[in-house]
């Protein structure tokens, strides 16, 4: 249990690293055409189809270059 922990802290450091990597080089991750925006006085309602999608397609990418490495 302290193990599968300790690997799930790991991987949600790195993936907070990422975020803020991402933030600090400038990519429009998040602020994508397609990304839903909807704001009143007391609302605020996000969703970021399109970044959602675009994250998709990279990681499915790198874990498929993974997976065929490790494969030979």
């Amino acid at each position: 249990m302290a193990r599968m922990l300790m690997t799930i802290g790991v991987l949600l450091f790195l993936a907070g690293a990422a975020v803020w990597a991402v933030s600090k080089l400038g990519l429009p991750l998040g602020r994508l055409p397609g990304d839903f925006a909807w704001e009143t006085k007391n609302v605020k309602v996000y969703f970021p189809f399109v970044t959602m999608l675009v994250v998709s397609g990279i990681l499915t990418a790198i874990l498929n270059i993974i997976a065929r490495i490790g494969r030979k």
